[in-house]
């Protein structure tokens, strides 16, 4: 299995198209200790294995994710790895933002990240204030990139019209077979302005895997000798400017979604999926 990439928004930066998704792995909203080892060992497989984009945030576990990550990144090279968090929806003021990025870099261990999210969008806070905030850190050498995630296409329109010094490269959504909200307006919209997607939880919690939709999904695998999971995530990656951020802690699973690029449906079996599911 070779990795494939895909281009970040207008950047020459290219980041694989499969990367780890962290949610629930070090607790859900307040920290789980539990799986510390397993979590670890996984993420640095997963990374030996290609998946170098690891995506996180504050909130998850409080804070515990990020630092299950901090230590299993610690033995590869920072420049190897491509790190996304998220600053969470009640710290959108200006220096609240500023802020929370110390302390997600404080957590993992590093100087920088690679990509800072806006977890979701605050009504009750200026996005011009906290757009602002989020430029000061690229201007600042605290991360590389900015993204947003579970944004509107007014949301983006309104965060764009902030910006003079750098561009939001991704927006962070749920897309899956089943979950499809996003094709009307978000998808189009990214795709015309050059903005990556995204996609977590594109294997539905698992859903994909279960009736009906599992053996929908095997009828068209098996011409390509797949499961219904692999033909699930290869059929959201089918997007040219879509990644997808998968989750697991089976090293068996994560070889199956693994199983998911190297290869691409026809165009006909996308559209047959797409009627079926």
């Amino acid at each position: 299995m070779v990795m494939e990439y895909r281009r970040l928004g207008k950047t020459e930066v290219y980041m694989p198209v499969i990367g780890f998704g962290t949610w629930e792995i070090g607790g859900r909203f307040t920290p789980d200790y539990s799986v510390d080892k397993q979590a670890i060992e996984i993420i640095r497989l997963a990374i030996n294995k290609g998946m170098t984009f690891i995506d996180t945030a504050e909130v998850y576990g409080a804070g515990h994710s990020e630092e299950i990550v901090g230590e299993a990144i610690k033995e590869f090279n920072r420049e190897d790895i491509f790190i996304a968090t998220k600053v969470w929806s009640s710290n959108l003021r200006y220096n609240d933002v500023l802020k929370a990025m110390e302390g997600s870099l404080k957590r993992l261990k590093i100087e920088y990240v690679d990509l800072y999210q806006i977890h979701w969008p605050n009504p009750g806070i200026p996005l011009r204030e906290t757009m602002k905030a989020m430029e000061k850190l690229v201007i600042d050498g605290k991360t590389r990139f900015i993204g947003v995630s579970n944004f509107s296409v007014g949301d983006l329109e309104e965060a764009i019209s902030y910006l003079s010094h750098t561009d939001i490269v991704s927006n962070q959504v749920l897309y899956n077979v089943i979950d499809r909200g996003i094709e009307d307006r978000i998808l189009p919209f990214c795709r015309e302005n050059n903005i990556t997607v995204i996609a977590y939880r594109p294997l539905s919690k698992g859903l994909v895997a279960q009736e009906p939709y599992k053996s929908k999904l095997e009828s068209i695998g098996r011409k390509y000798g797949k499961t219904a999971v692999q033909v699930a995530i290869n059929w959201v990656i089918r997007h040219d400017n879509v990644v997808a951020i998968p989750r697991t802690l089976n090293p068996q699973h994560l070889e199956e979604i693994l199983g998911s690029i190297g290869w691409r449906m026809s165009r006909e079996d996308y559209e047959e999926i797409s009627r079926l599911v």
